[in-house]
């Protein structure tokens, strides 16, 4: 059968009263009454807050001591916990206040022989009175008083006037200190501190600074309630740094202080409420620790240190319906918690359960989990954690509730398997990216999170006026690229253009001439005057053309206009109440965003429609009543049609159709003729259409060039935006990393050599090879062969790419261009005269790619030792891993729970850039580790040690697990993990050299 060992939470703060005299204290005894000790011992019972430790003080005896242990035999005291004898000892020495300097000895009781040793070692100091040599024993101390005084009536006056006068020499102390085993094992040296009896009043006597310098030298501990002395002692003061007091003192001393009491009324109740609190179990050894650890083991003031919040702090684990789990319930420490054992033993097993328990093992079930592998053997076993501030929470190991941890994680659990994934030679993998995301956000105060839940939602919010204005700029560079494209073809068709010109004036020319021949010279007059209808009805057929024209524009534009209502302005809203949601706005708000138009355009739409109507209407005119002969045509008139002295460009359409129906007839030629002259007439009408357009197009590309050169001019100044853009998004990502770099700027040692990258990646080579797939590389000069166009981008363009601002970009590719720009157009790969469109194509592409920016990037990472997280090394990306949540991530303060994080890191590392941190993370979070490594334990000075230990194995079962904890105070815990973890003794010992703390049993 399992043994089911002792569960304790192992170190906690406690009160304490190291230095307390009781009734009948040899001097100074201010108790007065018959119920003198019943007070005493109700006043220690009633302590607020209570005492669970005292040291019982008197001078060189310890009969009140004896007394106080009978008194907690007897059942009471109940809430103390602790007693063990303060011995007060006076030195041959005075201060500058004419008092003997005290200094005090503290005993471990927990050898049953420590009253006798005590005594025997007091018995070899001795004092030298007229003639003769006293020990320190009560007997040699009362034959001392009466020699004194020799009118002492009673043993316990002569007992009072030999204390008062027996002094021990400092040297001799030492002496024999030095040549005992017993008490250098079983004692500790305090030394009051104060200015009355105190190693304060040898400062004014210059002649005692080397022995107040070998007394202080000695002693473990300071008997001080001063924070300005704590502060000395600690090195933290502006008179001696910490390792000038290590220097001068041998070590940093702890302060401890008491009530002092010499009557009921001051019992347990110091100046000031300067009360000692102690973190460690109610034994010896944590005064031991404190000596160790003289800052985080003890304060002195009302309270003590709070530590994390009851509702971040797992009070005890345990597993329900689980034979094998036969702890029962595993008290955890709020502190730093180790889980050690042999391999096998249950430590993850533990750590597994307690994640469960938490809704926090989602992330960490896979083959080598506990829980995996223990699957075929859970039935309805339930993990269940009790939480300081009274929750608690559990889940079912079978087939564990993986989708209900995601939300509601209460630890967060490192898993070596976890870690390890995160840290794997394979590179950075998403997980540790996310995982260094979420502690920068979490760096960022709730009040400018903006709303945003996450890492890459704030960066998007802070980047987006830069993103968006980068866009914009390479959305119009492309525009723009295109438009400079379409001009350059109105130039290259010029000359085509103008040769049509000729052509169609030559034709005109041809056809007139032709037109002519078909008139006879009696009909001359007739003739020239239906050339002049016909050029008229021409211009007037062409006035009303445009006007059609304009007509359907104008109906386009009212299709628009709807458009723009119905649909357009709509969706753009749509797209703002999605896009820009966090602006907070109400429905009725946003419907103000409705874009419209900036004046009346349906009545100016309606007006201009009535207007071209009216016009096309006037234009046209009503047809005249013209007669026909027999055939159907038009009956030759002499009588014109026209208005009289009115110009032909006033006279309607069908006017001047029907006037040149009549000339025509008048003109007498043959039917035949007479079709001839209208379809000469129409071509010449047509051909001087076209040429009207040739000439348009033709002006239009005369003046081609000047917009192309304003175009370009836009182009750089929009390529200068893109990286004005790109400034702007660095900009607001440096906003992102501020806080985070203010930690890291003011943090020490590892966390130190941890920065924030922010900077511009610039893919030269990708730039330079889209722009050699375009080349052909075997023509030119400049640019043959791989390699030189991107050479040639190193030279004039990288830097600017790289750190410039947008001018600065744009006059390094005005420089490029100027100096490649013909080289570029030797290396096309098409002929400008033969392959005309293949070469307009091509200059497109090239254009693009010029003033492409795919290539540049705003990247941004955390670096450690300027080397980014992407290219450490397993082991120093497990550092920094550990260093986000230990020393970084100080917003989550949920318990921390790692499995065996030296499995990833050498023990160098270990010790010189973690240890600090578990120290300092353990007093914000809960902190649960699984380890092998004796540092992570001994000098990271675990609050609590949980020993696991596993039965045999249980035929289709699982093996009994069971747990055993304490604190290192706790010499049975201790010895545990001298014997599990390697090298647990050397930490030990390491530790006490590390920290110059001569203690025998170190």
């Amino acid at each position: 059968m399992t043994t089911i060992h002792t569960l304790s939470k192992g170190s906690l703060w406690r009160r304490w009263d190291p230095h307390i005299h009781a009734p009948g204290t040899v001097l100074n005894n201010q108790f007065g009454g018959e119920k003198a000790w019943d007070e005493y011992i109700e006043a220690l019972e009633t302590s607020n807050p209570q005492i669970q430790a005292i040291g019982v003080t008197d001078y060189y005896l310890l009969d009140s001591y004896e007394r106080i242990v009978e008194v907690k035999r007897a059942k009471r005291l109940g809430s103390v916990g602790f007693i063990f004898p303060n011995l007060e000892l006076r030195l041959a020495t005075g201060t500058d206040r004419s008092r003997a300097v005290n200094f005090h000895l503290l005993i471990n009781p927990e050898d049953e022989d420590h009253v006798a040793q005590t005594k025997r070692f007091l018995s070899r100091l001795t004092f030298r009175y007229r003639g003769e040599k006293y020990g320190c024993t009560e007997e040699d101390l009362r034959i001392l008083g009466r020699a004194h005084d020799p009118d002492c009536t009673s043993d316990a006056q002569a007992l009072r006037a030999g204390v008062n006068q027996f002094k021990v020499e400092f040297d001799q102390f030492v002496e024999e200190w030095e040549a005992s085993d017993w008490i250098r094992k079983n004692a500790l040296i305090a030394v009051a501190t104060n200015r009355a009896d105190g190693t304060s009043g040898l400062q004014t006597d210059a002649s005692l600074e080397a022995l107040r310098r070998k007394i202080e030298q000695a002693a473990h501990i300071m008997f001080s309630g001063s924070p300005s002395d704590r502060d000395y002692w600690l090195g933290k003061s502006r008179h001696a740094s910490a390792d000038e007091i290590t220097k001068a003192y041998g070590s940093l001393k702890p302060c401890l202080h008491g009530s002092d009491a010499h009557q009921v009324d001051r019992v347990g109740k110091p100046d000031k409420d300067r009360y000692s609190w102690i973190k460690g179990d109610l034994n010896f050894e944590s005064l031991r620790q404190i000596c160790m650890e003289p800052e985080s083991r003890v304060v002195i003031g009302s309270t003590p240190p709070t530590g994390p919040i009851a509702a971040n702090v797992i009070e005890s684990v345990g597993v329900n319906n689980a034979s094998w789990f036969i702890a029962g319930r595993v008290p955890l420490n709020p502190g730093l918690v180790g889980i050690i054992g042999p391999r096998g033993s249950g430590k993850t097993a533990l750590a597994d359960m307690i994640a469960a328990g938490a809704h926090s093992l989602s992330a960490h079930v896979n083959e080598r989990s506990f829980v995996q592998r223990a699957q075929e053997y859970i039935y309805d076993e339930e993990a269940q954690l009790e939480w300081a501030d009274g929750g608690k929470t559990g889940n079912e190991l079978k087939h564990v509730d993986l989708e209900g941890m995601l939300d509601d994680a209460r630890v967060q659990y490192l898993s070596q398997q976890f870690v390890e994934r995160l840290c794997s030679a394979a590179g950075a993998t998403d997980e540790l990216i996310s995982e260094i995301k979420r502690v920068i956000y979490s760096a960022h105060p709730a009040e400018t999170r903006q709303g945003a839940t996450s890492f890459d939602e704030l960066l998007d919010i802070r980047a987006a006026l830069g993103r968006q204005t980068r866009q914009s700029y390479e959305r119009s560079i492309a525009a723009t690229v295109e438009e400079i494209a379409a001009e350059r073809d109105k130039i290259d068709a010029l000359q085509k253009w103008r040769a049509l010109a000729d052509g169609h004036d030559k034709t005109i020319k041809s056809d007139e001439s032709a037109k002519r021949s078909l008139i006879t010279k009696e009909n001359a007059a007739t003739a020239k005057a239906f050339e002049d209808v016909t050029k008229a009805l021409e211009s007037k057929r062409q006035a009303i053309g445009k006007l059609d024209r304009q007509k359907s524009a104008l109906h386009l534009l009212q299709a628009d206009v709807r458009e723009h209502r119905d649909t357009t302005a709509p969706a753009y809203v749509r797209r703002l109440t999605r896009e820009r949601a966090d602006a907070g706005l109400e429905q009725d708000e946003w419907k103000l965003f409705l874009t419209d138009f900036a004046g009346d355009v349906d009545a100016l739409l309606k007006a201009r429609l009535a207007t071209v109507e009216a016009e096309i209407k006037r234009l046209s005119g009503a047809a005249p009543v013209q007669a026909v002969d027999e055939s159907g045509e038009v009956a030759p008139s002499d009588i014109s049609l026209l208005p009289a002295d009115t110009a032909l460009n006033d006279v309607s359409l069908r006017v001047l159709e029907a006037e040149a129906r009549r000339l025509e007839a008048l003109i007498g030629v043959d039917r035949q003729r007479r079709k001839q002259l209208a379809s000469l007439t129409e071509k010449i009408a047509k051909t001087n259409t076209e040429l009207d357009k040739l000439k348009v197009k033709i002006a239009d590309a005369e003046t081609a060039q000047a917009r192309i050169d304003a175009l370009s001019e836009k182009r750089g100044k929009d390529y200068a935006g893109v990286f004005n853009g790109i400034l702007a998004e660095e900009s607001a990502l440096r906003t992102l990393y501020a806080p985070l770099e203010v930690q890291l700027k003011a943090a020490e040692g590892a966390v130190a050599r941890l920065s924030v990258s922010i900077r511009r990646h610039v893919d030269i080579e990708a730039w330079a090879k889209a722009g050699e797939d375009l080349l052909d590389l075997r023509r030119g000069d400049g640019f043959r062969g791989r390699g030189a166009l991107l050479a040639a981008a190193q030279t004039h363009l990288e830097a600017a790419w790289g750190a410039g601002d947008g001018e600065t970009v744009a006059l390094a590719m005005a420089a490029f261009r100027s100096a490649h720009d013909q080289e570029l157009i030797k290396s096309s790969p098409y002929d400008r005269k033969t392959q005309l469109a293949e070469y307009r194509q091509w200059a497109r592409q090239i254009s693009a790619w010029i003033y492409g920016t795919e290539h540049v990037s705003v990247s941004y990472s955390l670096t450690y030792d300027s080397v980014e997280i992407e290219r450490l090394s397993p082991g120093t990306r497990g550092i920094v891993l550990l260093l986000l949540y230990l020393a970084i991530d100080r917003d989550d303060d949920r318990p921390l729970i790692i499995d065996q994080p030296e499995e990833n890191l050498d023990p160098k590392s270990i010790f010189e850039e973690l240890v600090e941190r578990f120290r300092s993370a353990k007093h914000r979070r809960q902190i649960i580790i699984v380890t092998h490594n004796a540092n992570l334990i001994v000098n990271a000075d675990a609050d609590q040690v949980i020993v696991a230990h596993c039965g045999p194995h249980n035929p289709g079962g699982l093996p009994d697990l069971s747990y055993e904890c304490g604190g290192l105070e706790d010499s049975h815990i201790r010895a545990q993990v001298c014997d599990i973890l390697e090298g647990g003794e050397r930490a030990f010992r390491e530790r006490a050299r590390r920290l110059r703390v001569t203690l025998t049993n170190g």
